[in-house]
């Protein structure tokens, strides 16, 4: 776990001489491995020449954008939010909210004459209009060049293949024999195939056992989609490295985490990942905050990625905002994800990510009953230290309608705090 704190105008970075096993951040946390600092550029002046400084505008109004609302009340920073719906969870809970499509170029122009800088709750935003934003003057953060590596994983997966960063073996394919002699130079099938852009939470995914599988998905596709194969990876675990980073290059690393994935959608988040060793945590680390660097993030950078049997993490994801991966962080670290993501758009010095806990635990509540308030007695009662974040959302199946983190210093007691509560809340009987 980096904690990138500095004296002002230097970056800590670090050194060849502190990455001794004694001397590297344990799983569970631990002090900073900064030993020496390096001097930071200059500071992005154009928000100074900005008068209203503090107007951070959100393209999308879902949990993300809401769970940003409240760190920038602490911080005086206002939220103005282009939603596509008013009954959006953050238009509830957000006031200076222009309703629109983000597909809609001049609305989009013309909502953002009044930000300080833009940002993103989802990356559903048609790259090109970002360029147009960029060329009128107004600050995207993270950019246009940065976020098409969120937006589109061929060009994710290219630029991860010239940086040598290790992933998935993949290729385009556009035909179902294409599909299939990807698969026979390789391990065979099955294998999966991705939608190049547009998908989610397992959306725009799909899980080929044969050539014929592979040929009915690409013959259900569209002419404008582009589709990807991947081998299929056998692996251990999935984690996720989060890392923040500013305009200026400072960059603050959480404790990498474990995800769990059901149907494509993430469940349960530990943090940090356990008996994770403290070699593969900052190796993971690094990977994380030198793909921030190459690709110029300015704000939360996911990562997410495949631990395999034989100790490789390879690179599933890229996510250019805050992330379900780091919810924990709002109740489990010093500084929450949707803090610093804040503070990186506007360019001010980054919080700590230190965790407040040995351990911590998100689960997410995905559907429940049509009354999730009802479940307050009981979840309250049961466990005072417990926290509840609801979203505001309607309720159906599957739907990722809040979550609730639990924090301790034992972890099997930390889970089964976490599960019972979301549980609870789905109507499970936890």
């Amino acid at each position: 776990m980096y904690v990138a704190l500095a004296p002002p105008g230097y970056l800590p970075i670090l050194s060849r001489a502190d990455k001794t096993a004694e001397n590297r951040p344990s799983a569970a946390g631990g002090k900073s491995s900064y030993l020496c600092f390096q001097r930071l550029p200059a500071r992005d002046t154009r928000l100074s020449a900005v008068v209203d400084r503090n107007v951070v505008g959100v393209v999308g109004a879902g949990q993300l954008a809401r769970m940003m609302q409240q760190p920038a009340i602490a911080l005086d920073v206002r939220i103005r939010l282009l939603a596509e719906d008013a009954s959006a969870a953050a238009a509830k809970v957000i006031v200076d909210s222009t309703v629109g499509t983000p597909r809609d170029r001049d609305l989009l122009l013309q909502w953002a004459q009044r930000c300080t800088v833009v940002t993103f709750d989802h990356e559903h935003v048609p790259t090109e209009h970002i360029r147009a934003l960029e060329a009128a003057g107004h600050l995207c953060r993270p950019g246009s060049a940065a976020l098409v590596h969120a937006q589109d994983k061929a060009v994710m997966r290219e630029r991860m293949q010239r940086l040598g960063v290790a992933q998935p073996r993949w290729s385009r394919v556009s035909t179902g024999d294409e599909v299939t002699e990807f698969a026979e130079a390789g391990k065979g099938f099955p294998i999966v195939l991705k939608a190049a852009r547009g998908g989610y939470d397992g959306k725009g995914v799909w899980f080929a056992e044969s050539a014929a599988d592979a040929a009915a998905v690409v013959n259900a596709m569209p002419d404008e989609v582009e589709l990807l194969a991947e081998e299929h990876v056998d692996f251990v675990r999935e984690l996720a490295a989060l890392v923040v980073r500013s305009p200026s290059g400072q960059q603050a690393a959480y404790p990498v985490v474990q995800s769990v994935q059901r149907d494509g959608i993430c469940v349960e988040v530990v943090a940090p990942a356990p008996e994770i060793t403290a070699e593969l945590a900052v190796q993971t680390e690094q990977t994380a905050m030198r793909i921030a660097a190459e690709l110029d993030v300015t704000g939360v950078l996911a990562v997410e990625l495949f631990e395999t049997a034989d100790g490789q993490v390879l690179v599933n994801e890229l996510a250019m905002r805050p992330h379900n991966t780091g919810h924990w962080t709002i109740d489990g670290a010093v500084t929450s994800q949707f803090e610093n993501h804040l503070r990186a758009v506007l360019d001010l010095p980054l919080g700590s990510p230190a965790p407040r806990s040995r351990w911590a635990v998100m689960a997410n509540i995905l559907g429940g009953a049509p009354q999730l308030f009802d479940g307050y007695p009981h979840v309250f009662a049961r466990d005072p230290a417990l926290k509840v974040h609801l979203y505001g959302k309607g309720v159906r199946p599957g739907r990722k309608v809040g979550h609730v983190t639990a924090y301790g210093d034992d972890l099997d007691t930390v889970v089964e705090r976490a599960r019972h509560a979301a549980a609870w809340f789905r109507g499970d009987g936890g």
